[in-house]
């Protein structure tokens, strides 16, 4: 008795396969309906009608069944290799019309750049021309050590050129960052209309020079950036800054105070607003700019001003404190 079939792949043998496979090579033939219990043999190619008996499957050398199937595949893909380039002659007249999209100045209204250095050399371009404002949004405080005091002198001096033409900057920055000396040194170094300010989350890093091009990532290990200027998606980008600058809080050049209220500080009231929505430490320390120990320790001191002993007192004390139905 042969073994029993289940379900697999189309170029798999089952075990009940090879069992009836060895039957037929023993035998000669095979009554079809004893095969039934194994299609697969009849869709490798391993078994075909015999000659002289129409109800017998005769076994195939498994050379013959594997080389008449390959072919089959090789036919396959030349028949896809001709279709794909079909396609691409379809296409190529009309990518040709639309690619790449222009805008009145005859510029790529999108464009992706690679790498660091040419990054850093589109922003570089685009900022040589900045005659009125520089705006940027920018959660993390910038890269340490060698690199970062390189990256760093570069985009003072694009800064400062753009100051000495007479432009504005004004930087959004989380508030997890009001006391980096990176930032206040930068900020001292510059000369001209600098305007710095905090909320507790921003969105990912954006720069927009003269509210005519901006900068954002287009990946996550900041290799990848896209050069947008197409005016519509520019102004929304404007327009969304400019809001989020009403309801930012002062940094430089004047700090205005952030008061708490009943013994909860602002970032403690931001880090309410995102237990309370069922966040992890993980995702709260990265919606605010800090790292996970940190999160955890302003957790820690929330928990103990409202009194909690765990996670899911924690949730209910806030919302019983009415914390949240005021703005920090």
């Amino acid at each position: 008795m042969s073994a029993p079939h289940h379900e697999h792949g189309k170029e798999d043998l089952c075990s009940a396969g090879t069992e009836l496979y060895e039957r037929a090579l023993r035998q000669g033939q095979l009554p079809t309906a004893d095969a039934q219990a194994a299609p697969c043999l009849t869709d490798l190619g391993l078994l075909r009608p015999a000659v002289d008996d129409p109800i017998q499957l005769e076994p195939v050398a498994p050379v013959v069944a594997l080389h008449r199937l390959l072919r089959t595949y090789e036919e396959r893909i030349a028949d896809e290799r001709r279709r794909e380039a079909r396609l691409a002659e379809t296409f190529g007249s009309l990518m040709r019309i639309a690619d790449p999209p222009l805008a009145a100045t005859g510029t790529r209204t999108l464009q992706l750049h690679t790498g660091t250095e040419p990054i850093n050399r589109a922003i570089a371009e685009a900022m040589a021309d900045a005659s009125e404002e520089l705006v940027t949004v920018q959660p993390r405080a910038g890269l340490t050590g060698e690199r970062g005091q390189v990256a760093d002198a570069a985009s003072l001096g694009r800064d400062q050129a753009a100051l000495d033409r007479g432009c504005r900057i004004r930087t959004l920055y989380p508030h997890t960052l009001r006391h980096f000396p990176i930032i206040a040194a930068r900020c001292e170094r510059l000369k001209g209309d600098v305007q710095i300010r905090t909320l507790d989350e921003v969105p990912d890093r954006l720069i927009l020079i003269d509210r005519a091009v901006a900068f954002v990532p287009a990946g996550e290990d900041g290799k990848l950036a896209l050069e947008i200027r197409h005016p519509a998606i520019v102004d929304h980008f404007a327009t969304t800054f400019d809001r989020l600058w009403r309801l930012a809080t002062p940094m430089y050049p004047i700090a205005a105070p952030r008061p708490s209220h009943n013994g909860i500080t602002p970032r403690q009231h931001a880090i309410a607003t995102l237990l309370v929505e069922g966040h992890t430490d993980a995702v709260i320390a990265d919606r605010l700019g800090m790292n996970i120990r940190t999160a955890r320790v302003h957790i820690a001191k929330l928990a103990a001003t409202l009194g909690s002993q765990s996670r899911a007192q924690l949730g209910f004390l806030i919302g019983r404190s009415g914390i949240l139905d005021r703005e920090p």
